[in-house]
């Protein structure tokens, strides 16, 4: 039998359950309303999150991460909405973490902060590290999340003053690659020689996969490069993005 429309709403409400355009039909996933209002309010647009105020309101952060955590993906959700939360998780909680140990200069004032085993998604508890290499990059085939992810330092891409959303997911990271990519704080970018994050370093083999890697970067920068263009790397800043 059909649920009466009302009661499906309310059920909704209740759990704090939203529906997506996107998904199937009956399809639930996680209202991410919470978190976009904190990164309205904490977050410029350039990604410098006030931490000492959003401090005021890390119950609210932090019943939103719960609230993540018993509502996982399910088999019939959308892979942009699996992805979504995900991203979504990975950072509010990176951002809790910060929270929970501030003031502090840097992320690596916490020991082995991506080690430590602390989000927790159903009937299971991971690091970022595990949420990062183990469930996103293993799972989904997008380089771009490396522009999305936050690990809360000045040479990261900044994090997005939204919540990322299913419906619009594809707009939101390929404009978070325009952002970080054609910032010369964090990428100096010239037709015949360009110094880099060491993100392309690190993780080169994610932006290379159907190309190279400067096939890769003319996807997002305003300066076309050469395709024998010389590489460089810049050096990372760990200072907290405040």
């Amino acid at each position: 039998m059909k649920k009466p429309k009302t009661i499906t709403l309310l059920v909704a409400l209740l759990f704090g359950i939203g529906f997506s355009a996107n998904a199937n039909p009956g399809t639930g996933h996680v209202d991410h309303t919470a978190w976009n209002t904190l990164l309205q309010k904490y977050v410029s647009a350039d990604g410098v999150v006030n931490y000492r105020e959003m401090k005021k309101e890390e119950d609210v952060l932090n019943t939103y991460i719960g609230k993540l955590g018993k509502n996982t993906p399910e088999k019939t959700w959308g892979e942009n909405e699996k992805l979504t939360y995900w991203i979504n998780l990975y950072n509010a909680s990176t951002v809790s973490l910060i929270l929970k140990n501030y003031p502090l200069k840097s992320i690596r004032e916490i020991e082995k902060p991506w080690d430590i085993v602390f989000v927790k998604a159903g009937d299971k508890e991971y690091s970022l590290n595990d949420i990062e290499h183990e469930i996103i990059r293993k799972e989904f085939d997008e380089p771009r999340i490396h522009f999305a992810l936050v690990c809360a330092a000045k040479s990261c891409p900044p994090l997005l003053n939204e919540a990322y959303d299913a419906d619009k997911l594809d707009a939101q990271l390929h404009q978070q690659g325009v952002k970080f990519i054609n910032n010369p704080k964090k990428n100096e970018i010239a037709v015949d020689n360009i110094k880099i994050s060491k993100l392309f370093d690190w993780y080169k083999g994610d932006f290379t996969k159907e190309g190279s890697l400067i096939g890769f970067l003319n996807g997002f920068a305003k300066t076309k490069i050469s395709a024998d263009a010389k590489i460089g790397f810049m050096d990372y800043d760990w200072s907290l993005n405040e």
